[in-house]
């Protein structure tokens, strides 16, 4: 934050004290905001085989040994592991490293800490375990079900970690993740727990050789993800995993936690049926949730230098996207706002997408700088940069302050029409602490 600037009021405002997730090319946040900073692009193009068919796409955007699984370490038997979602097995893994992150030994916090997350469809049930007759017929229906189903996803956090918060599945597409932090904002604002952790997670096993290109479809041609630009036709599904640790910032002020960035402000909504067709988005639906969420944080849509877009790469929901934060932000900005979209490097992370951008957004404002948005070189000509007041960043650089603090805003959209909105600004000086003992 800019010398001077006064610390938000820490009885509404939320505390981002830590952050774990694995991504295409990147096992660590740390990782990922290298590779951002770089530029560089984690979707891996295949060698494409001779006899594959002609719409055959040899894109992947997979997390490294998805596969792995220390069970020993959280007491889980291996038959019971062997049995479980991938997701169920990453998001543990990622809520005990966020809240290593966070600094609190995961099952002996004594705080009441919430669980908020969800994951995508199970595809380890699908592929590997409902098409094997002799596992069906010799597992304990009940182990598949506890061990595949995502109403069992946050609690079995809560119950491997000790948390004893509430803990909610959430399930609301691409906008999954970022619900989940908004909802567990509002679990903090209300009292429901004193700390939260709130994420999501997407393993998709039949993805990790390639897809088929459908015409008419959301998916790319040729595996590439270039959100805004006029090239763009499509995303490219792959699998992550991310989840935040948050606490009221009033709270981490006083325990002396480490603050990554605030939360001032969130908002989810649904645009009903006013709209083309069920998958369709729509204008006013996006511009509301953004216009609530700026109410909420209690700042101008002037106050915000970079948004983190939905930015799928798709004809109709870039153009649609880029509309909605004109009509929210106004058209009078005497400054021009940049935007980007995380998924021009790794792809579109499903129920992680959310969570993801918002952790690029949280890693920005502590390295003050803004990462290039891959892939864009003309705007799509549905696009109206120049009246809407926006650009697309496409260079590593330095994130101004003109004396206020750095403020941005993360957008996530779920096929369906729920949408979600959270407004960030980056985490207050840290004052020294004085001379003390070595160690």
């Amino acid at each position: 934050m800019h010398p001077g600037t006064p610390i938000p009021d820490p009885n509404s405002d939320i505390a981002v004290i830590g952050i774990a997730g694995s991504f295409p090319g990147a096992n660590t946040p740390s990782n990922l905001w290298r590779r951002l900073s770089l530029g560089q692009e984690l979707i891996s193009i295949l060698t494409k085989l001779p006899d594959a068919p002609d719409n055959y796409v040899p894109a992947v955007a997979a997390l490294e040994a998805y596969d792995c699984f220390d069970a020993d370490f959280f007491g889980i038997p291996p038959v019971e592991a062997e049995l479980m979602d991938p997701q169920h097995r990453i998001l543990l893994e990622c809520c005990w490293s966020a809240l290593e992150n966070a600094g609190y030994a995961p099952t002996q916090e004594a705080a009441a800490t919430g669980v908020f997350a969800g994951c995508t469809t199970n595809t380890y049930l699908i592929c590997n375990i409902a098409s094997r007759p002799d596992v069906m017929n010799d597992a304990d229906p009940v182990y598949i079900n506890v061990g595949n189903g995502a109403d069992f996803l946050t609690t079995r956090v809560s119950y491997k970690l000790n948390l004893k918060g509430p803990s909610h599945g959430i399930q609301s597409a691409c906008s999954t993740s970022l619900v989940a932090a908004h909802l567990a904002c509002r679990s903090l604002l209300d009292r429901e727990c004193d700390m939260a952790l709130a994420g999501g997670v997407s393993v998709n096993l039949s993805a990790m050789k390639g897809y088929r290109f459908k015409e008419g479809g959301i998916a790319s041609p040729d595996g590439h993800c270039r959100p805004f630009d006029a090239k763009a036709r499509g995303t490219v599904f792959g699998s992550g995993v991310g989840i935040v640790v948050l606490k009221r910032l009033e709270d981490a002020l006083a325990d002396g936690d480490y603050i990554h960035a605030i939360i001032l402000g969130s908002a989810i909504n649904n645009d009903g049926g006013l709209k083309a067709g069920y998958t369709a988005p729509s204008v006013d639906g996006q511009a509301q949730v953004i216009a609530e969420a700026l109410a909420v944080a209690g700042i101008q849509p002037s106050d915000i230098s970079y948004v983190e877009c939905h930015g799928t790469a798709t004809l109709l929901g870039d153009p649609i996207e880029v509309r909605a934060l004109g009509k929210a932000f106004g058209r009078d900005r005497k400054q021009r706002c940049a935007i980007g979209s995380i998924k021009g490097n790794l792809g579109h992370l499903d129920a992680a997408a959310g969570v993801t951008g918002l952790i690029k957004v949280v890693l920005s404002l502590k390295h003050r700088q803004l990462a290039p948005s891959l892939h864009f070189e003309q705007a799509n000509p549905q696009i109206d940069f120049e009246g809407n007041g926006f650009y697309v960043n496409t260079q590593l650089q330095e994130w101004s302050s003109d004396g206020r603090p750095r403020r941005a805003g993360v957008s996530a959209y779920g096929v369906g029409g729920t949408y979600a909105h959270v407004v960030l600004q980056e985490a207050p000086d840290r004052e020294e602490a004085g001379d003390a003992r070595p160690w």
